[in-house]
């Protein structure tokens, strides 16, 4: 100690380091008379420090007080003052820990009889509770964090639930939200809105948005309620790929997955052998039925009533698909035929240039539904089927540009095409990624806008940032050719020839 006591003496009276030291050997010479021996405590000061350190490191690390709280008092039941038993098992426990349960702090601190009880039985009305939840739901009121397996989490959730864990309840939610995938997604929109978790409900209704026409399966169509297809069908941030004929396709195959729930082929047998069963049911009716006019087919009126039907029947091949199938009431493809038939004639021989000002509702209720799946990065150039009515529209993808051109005379065209100095078309372009789950990277859209071109005028509507570069690239497109007043003076015009 000698040394050390020196040393730190000297430090406390401003000695430099250096001199210190020097002081500290010119001392030592002169008291003992013989060099070398305050260089040897020094050695022996060293050695001892180091001893220090080797033993402070072989010292055990102490449990942390939450573990050893979750093994001793949970696990192991010790000085528990109350005995929970439900669905056929016994948990000891403790009330100051089971008061952090809403459930259970009403049940202690009021006038009811299990405040003074030490057995409680508890009833157990939620079949999605089983008894290891209640084990991690138990347990979690004894530790600071939980692991929850993705598995589990719908009935952990009814668990944390029906004990008013709010903690819990809040960390199931943040759980099902990052693993929303086409297994799990309504299962959890229909939890979800069991148990109350709107954020939870919001997230799987945007996922099914965005992915119900890439991710489609005989497992999901299974799942698919009739009052969930019906808010897909009818909103206008469906993602659509390639056009509105491939979501009615895509309502054949879920409407005969509904009705055979007990088909169990692959996805890509499904159109055949639906189709083979609605021949079947035609054959049945004598061909005077539409099928949604049948017993059987009249629960689903309301997704199909969603169709954006002008936009189908605008293409030959699909039109005739249409017919044939007769799953849809005459009625509702003949008023159809007239209106189009009506916009047609506008666009030919009225000054109908197309809209002026943006009306989102008509929009989102009357816009024609488009995409593409750019696969990789490079060139392309395309058309949406159906895209008529004097407007030959050409989309291309060509260095990190979307471009919009007005076709008229400069390449071929299918139909007809409108020679008016200017058409103005509304529109809404959104480019999004999304990785193997269906979960989006990264997402991008112009909003709606008014678009004016003259003859074989081309324009940029949306130039890619290196963000939005992640492949495969889904271009999904709103587009809008007729003015909601025009279509107004369709409608009039279509009252009066029926009356």
């Amino acid at each position: 100690m000698g040394s050390l006591g020196s040393r730190v003496l000297r430090r406390k009276a401003g000695l430099p380091r250096g001199e210190a030291a020097a002081a500290g050997k010119g001392g030592k010479r002169k008291r003992g008379g013989a060099e070398g021996t305050g260089d040897s405590d020094s050695d022996g000061e060293a050695e001892r420090e180091e001893r220090l350190l080797h033993l402070r490191g072989r010292r055990k690390k102490l449990k942390s007080t939450s573990k050893y709280i979750y093994q001793t008092l949970f696990l192991n039941g010790e000085n528990s003052d109350i005995k929970i038993c439900a669905l056929g098992e016994e948990w000891n426990l403790h009330k100051i820990y089971l008061c952090q349960s809403g459930y259970f702090s009403s049940m202690f601190s009021g006038s009811w009889k299990e405040s003074s009880m030490n057995v409680i039985e508890l009833e157990i009305p939620d079949q999605n509770i089983d008894v290891e939840a209640l084990q991690v739901a138990f347990g979690s009121l004894y530790r600071d964090d939980v692991l929850i397996n993705p598995s589990r989490v719908v009935a952990l959730l009814a668990a944390a639930c029906m004990l008013q864990l709010d903690g819990l309840i809040q960390q199931c939610g943040e759980t099902m939200k990052e693993t929303i995938t086409a297994q799990t997604v309504c299962g959890y929109y229909n939890s979800a809105g069991t148990y109350g978790l709107d954020s939870v409900k919001k997230k799987c209704l945007e996922w099914l948005l965005n992915n119900l026409m890439t991710h489609q399966s005989v497992g999901l169509f299974k799942e698919l309620s009739i009052n969930l297809m019906k808010q897909l069908i009818s909103s206008s941030n469906l993602f659509v790929l390639q056009v509105e004929m491939d979501v009615y396709t895509a309502l054949k195959k879920w409407m005969f997955l509904q009705l055979v729930p007990s088909w169990n082929g692959s996805f890509k047998q499904v159109l055949t052998e639906a189709d083979a069963w609605f021949a079947e049911r035609r054959r049945e009716f004598g061909g005077d039925v539409a099928f949604l006019e049948s017993a059987q087919g009249s629960a689903f009126v309301p997704v199909f009533a969603h169709l954006r039907l002008q936009y189908i029947i605008s293409d030959l091949a699909s039109a005739r698909i249409v017919e044939r199938d007769a799953l849809l009431p005459s009625e509702w493809l003949s008023s159809v035929y007239k209106q189009q038939w009506f916009a047609m004639l506008r666009a030919e021989q009225d000054n109908d240039i197309g809209p002026q000002e943006i009306n989102k509702e008509e929009l989102e209720g009357n816009s024609m539904r488009c995409g593409r799946k750019l696969a990789k990065d490079g060139d392309y150039c395309w058309r949406w089927t159906g895209f008529n009515f004097g407007l030959d529209l050409l989309v291309t993808y060509t260095n990190r540009y979307i471009i919009f051109k007005r076709n008229t005379l400069n390449q071929p065209c299918s139909g007809s095409v409108s020679l008016q100095p200017r058409r103005s078309i509304a529109f809404r372009l959104r480019l999004a990624s999304f990785d193997c789950s269906g979960k989006m990277i990264c997402s991008r859209t112009t909003g709606y806008q008014i678009l004016t071109l003259e003859k074989d005028q081309e324009q940029i509507v949306m130039n890619l940032d290196s963000r939005l570069l992640t492949f495969p690239l889904y271009i999904c497109c709103n587009f809008l050719y007729t003015s909601p007043e025009k279509r107004a003076d369709s409608e009039a015009q279509l009252d009066h020839l029926e009356c």
